[in-house]
């Protein structure tokens, strides 16, 4: 799910996974180590370069899209240190280039895990904290509240390590800020020891599972559902802790028929239908309603989060009040059946606790996340104006990593620290070494 990388060092087109967005660089950097990062960073600074880090190119926004200098931070990529306490949890640095997917493997070999993930985990660490990456879980936060320090090259191409105690500010900005602060060459996570999961998943009529929603969301670790437009169908998802010992694996067959076959195979043959014959989607959609099972099985946190993705789609998704999230997504169904629109992709519905980030779609509020997708082929604008209108009447903030409209004039009614945020801007890049055109639409000035 990589976003496709020029060769060399001079200018080339890049795509993000999405096809969502494209650059022509004017450089491309793949430093090998901290000090070559740091070059690379004062160069562009002394030239009046604009430079963007990147990773796997997941982010449907353009976040990573720069036409200066594009880094790739690939080589940044090894554990650096593991820190265990007596309890079994750790603090864990590594470099800012991992992948979520190295990462999860690196940490299950010593025994860890983190406390909660999404259900991708292609993208690099830091471009996952730095656009607000989040997982399900109530009582749990997102993945940069796991983060408790960074080390950052900044626009001067100063080396600073930053945490709540050491520059507080500069640290709010460099975990969770579209990499306005700088770029992150290293992260330290709170990690916990490695853990199982009892993953049950169930077909559902969607009206009862929002009218038992508080249930849901309050009785399990780990809630999601899916919800089907043009139909009355959903898919629950409940994960939860078990013992180490607890095994109910998923055969290898049934893995390969579900996720594979069935999951990518089938459903993007029935998504070219639905392009090329936007009439059938109500028939489709029920029939894949109709064909939703049950099952229930254990594996290790991440095999259960982890879902493979390989049907290009747009998303928007957007963070609501946890109250609001059922007649949001009753709101949604009711445009969908009004107009008629097509829409062959399931939506997706999560809940991530209140949490203090300044610029954290959770900050101080208990939150449910409803996501809605389009298949890449067919127009998405219309559906995601719409849903855009709806989350406007709870004060829904959009995921940074995602297709939205709004500017920062908005966002700064939504997120009370963007000020602040801004004048820490201000004062590690004055130059605007980190700025794009999707950092100024969304941010604002700094200062």
């Amino acid at each position: 799910m990589g976003g496709r990388r020029p060769g060399g060092s001079g200018a080339g087109t890049w795509h993000n996974w999405a096809r969502t967005q494209s650059a022509h660089p004017r450089r491309v950097a793949r430093p090998r180590d901290l000090g070559e990062l740091v070059r690379e960073v004062s160069a562009a600074t002394a030239a009046g370069t604009r430079l963007r880090a990147v990773g796997a190119g997941h982010s449907f926004t353009g976040a990573a899209v720069t036409d200066g200098v594009q880094v790739h931070l690939d080589a940044l990529a090894g554990f650096e240190r593991v820190v265990t306490r007596t309890d079994g949890s750790a603090r864990v640095t590594v470099g800012a280039g991992m992948r979520l997917r190295a990462l999860n493997a690196g940490l299950a070999a010593r025994g860890l895990a983190l406390r909660n993930l999404g259900d991708i985990d292609a993208q690099s660490i830091a471009g996952a904290i730095s656009t607000g990456t989040h997982g399900t879980g109530a009582r749990l936060g997102g993945l940069a509240t796991q983060v408790t320090a960074c080390r950052l090259v900044t626009a001067a191409g100063d080396v600073v390590e930053v945490s709540p105690t050491q520059d507080p500010d500069l640290f709010e900005l460099a975990r969770l800020g579209l990499g306005t602060a700088g770029v992150l060459a290293a992260v330290t996570l709170d990690v916990v020891p490695a853990f199982r999961l009892l993953a049950r998943e169930e077909p559902m009529a969607l009206q009862d599972v929002l009218d038992d929603l508080d249930t849901f969301v309050d009785e399990n670790d780990h809630f999601e559902f899916f919800w089907f437009p043009h139909a009355d169908g959903a898919l629950i998802k409940r994960n939860n802790r078990v013992a180490d010992d607890t095994e109910r694996p998923l055969s290898p067959l049934r893995h390969l028929v579900d996720d594979e076959v069935l999951s990518n195979g089938v459903f993007a043959a029935l998504n070219r239908l639905a392009a090329a014959r936007p009439g059938v989607v109500p028939r489709i959609n029920a029939l894949a309603c109709r064909a939703l099972t049950a099952r229930t099985y254990t594996g290790s946190s991440s095999d259960v989060f982890v879902s493979p993705r390989r049907v290009r789609f747009r998303e928007m998704e957007y963070a609501v009040p946890r109250e609001h999230v059922a007649d949001v997504v009753r709101e949604v169904g009711a445009w969908l059946r009004s107009t008629g629109e097509p829409v062959p992709f399931p939506g997706e519905v999560r809940f991530a606790a209140a949490d203090d980030l300044w610029l954290s779609t959770a900050h101080d509020r208990a939150t449910g996340y409803v996501a809605v997708h389009q298949y890449h082929r067919m127009p998405h604008r219309r559906y995601f104006d719409a849903v855009e209108r709806i989350v406007a009447q709870v004060d829904g903030r959009p995921h940074w990593g995602k297709l939205h409209g709004l500017d920062h004039e908005r966002l700064a009614e939504l997120y009370p620290h963007l000020p602040r945020a801004n004048r820490v801007r201000a004062r590690v890049d004055p130059t605007g070494t980190f700025r794009n055109a999707y950092v100024d639409h969304v941010l604002g000035p700094a200062g």
